[in-house]
């Protein structure tokens, strides 16, 4: 069972250092793919489906930012999901979510939303706003087996309830996800146990996060240039790439430095292994169990049938 914290949580000092004794590297830089979806949004494809055994648990991750109406307004209409987790995070704009298990939120600045599709929710992301900035993210986090026909569900997160823990120096971290220097996060999850940071480092400040061995990680700049790592084995990572972090056993975390005003989203989660067979937004373990998921949603079977109209 998933435990998320009260909406009036706000800004809080760390309660415990994180202690790294060796840092994480990175394993391979990702530039992601200029796309669009929904209705014709653009989008860029950090995480693709070529990295999701990789990445395990992690199925797909897009950013998305502009200041162009065209870039967004059409938005993405009702649609099907079945079989894991969007996690969607909002930096800046207004959306509104609607799904046919009833639920409906409005996404805005430093806010997020959390579903879970299980078993099949059909669900609507809309604009509302006809002119601005629109920038923010979208993580698909897979489902475990036991888990894929299991009853939908849905969090609203507005930015009150995320946690934003003061560090050092300056630094920021809003822990949507697991825990970050003795702070809990928004959400907590079982099994994949993922950890989601929005990380926010002046010039030449350091931050460090312990990680589990077991788990998959990445790094996403999405302001700035860091150095991650230490000695001659650090690297530098640009605006608009992804790290990913190498899976060392003498490794206990990963050390982040901005060499200029930087942030970056710190991502990871433990691992299923087990198979991942993707149709589109259908994302099971079984060819037979995509063919009778998309029997379902022709059928109407998923939660409640269609999602309501904007």
């Amino acid at each position: 069972m998933e435990t998320t914290r009260p909406a009036h949580a706000t800004t809080v000092s760390a309660t415990a250092a994180e202690t790294v004794r060796q840092s994480r590297t990175v394993d391979r830089v990702v530039r992601g793919i200029a796309t669009s979806d929904g209705a014709g949004v653009k989008l860029t494809r950090v995480l693709t489906q070529n990295l999701q055994r990789r990445l395990d648990p992690f199925l797909m991750m897009d950013a998305f930012g502009t200041d162009s109406r065209d870039d967004y307004i059409g938005g993405f209409p009702a649609h099907p999901h079945r079989g894991f987790e969007t996690i969607t995070y909002m930096l800046a704009g207004r959306m509104r979510h609607r799904d046919s298990a009833g639920n409906e939120g409005l996404l805005e600045n430093g806010g997020a939303q959390w579903m879970v599709a299980g078993s099949g929710v059909v669900h609507s992301e809309m604009p509302e706003q006809e002119d601005g900035r629109m920038e923010g993210f979208q993580l698909w986090l897979n489902l475990p087996a036991r888990d894929k026909m299991s009853a939908p569900w849905y969090r609203d997160l507005p930015s009150a309830a995320i946690p934003t823990v003061e560090l050092a120096e300056g630094a920021t971290v809003r822990v949507l996800a697991g825990a970050s220097h003795g702070v809990q996060g928004a959400i907590t999850r079982p099994v994949t146990e993922p950890l989601y940071l929005d990380v926010a480092l002046p010039s030449g400040v350091s931050f460090s996060q312990a990680l589990p061995a077991t788990h998959n990680a990445f790094v996403y700049v999405y302001r700035g240039t860091v150095r991650i790592g230490d000695g001659d084995a650090a690297m530098e990572l640009d605006a608009q790439r992804m790290g990913v972090l190498g899976n060392d056993d003498r490794a206990d975390g990963v050390t982040v430095t901005a060499l200029e005003s930087s942030r970056f989203l710190l991502i990871a989660g433990k691992p299923l292994g087990e198979p991942i067979v993707q149709y589109g937004p259908f994302v099971m373990n079984s060819e037979a169990e995509i063919h009778q998921a998309l029997s379902d949603y022709r059928d109407g079977k998923f939660e409640g049938g269609a999602a309501p109209a904007r």
